[in-house]
């Protein structure tokens, strides 16, 4: 679990993926994203693999969603689209509405954490992704019902958890240490290799089609 999850790995991606927001929400992100996360290992753990061969979709297919959905991403963490909430809308910049109308604003999308990135990609897929999912499943089927062996595959797991989330918390850290220009750099140096790791995702799918 610690392989599949990556807790170390995280903290670079969170980077990218939370630059231009405040240190309170990338605390509250870093948290969601844990216990969204958690509470889908946990369900995969328990009901993952019967839900699937109720649904008829293998651990293939699986995989291949999820590379397609981490190769978006990748695109927009490439070319620096990743933060498209934060910048000023056309009108802003045209000047139309320099003049604000009178009496309380409500709050704008932007202003209130738009482009909610916690679930989707940090919970799912990139914590709690196809590998973990189907490592959790592995692990649980292995208990055999034994509650005591099931209850030690949960506890490692939660461990490893905790350690993502220490990860995403301490990337406030590592990204004073670089510097904005070091964000970009990393950025895109990340994206380019989250894009290969999409693709590993969807040739292992397919080679498990084929296989």
């Amino acid at each position: 679990m610690l392989v599949v999850m990556d807790p170390i790995g995280l903290a670079p991606l969170y980077i990218g993926l939370a630059a231009g927001r405040g240190r309170d929400e990338r605390r509250a992100i870093a948290l969601k994203a844990s216990l969204v996360a958690g509470g889908i290992i946990l369900l995969f753990g328990l009901f993952g693999k019967p839900l699937l061969d109720h649904l008829g979709i293998s651990l293939d297919a699986f995989r291949v969603a999820g590379g397609v959905l981490l190769f978006l991403i990748a695109l927009d963490m490439v070319f620096g689209r990743g933060n498209v909430s934060h910048e000023p809308s056309d009108k802003d910049q045209s000047g139309v509405a320099d003049a604000p109308p009178s009496g309380p604003q409500p709050r704008r999308q932007s202003d209130s954490g738009a482009g909610d990135i916690s679930v989707f990609p940090l919970a799912i897929p990139l914590i709690a992704g196809p590998g973990t999912l189907a490592s959790i499943m592995i692990l649980a089927g292995g208990a055999h019902g034994n509650a005591l062996l099931l209850g030690g595959v949960f506890v490692v797991t939660a461990g490893v958890l905790l350690l993502c989330y220490l990860a995403l918390r301490l990337s406030g850290q590592i990204a004073k240490l670089v510097g904005e220009s070091g964000i970009h750099v990393i950025t895109r140096v990340l994206g380019v290799l989250l894009a290969a790791l999409a693709v590993q995702y969807v040739a292992d799918g397919v080679r498990g089609f084929f296989g």
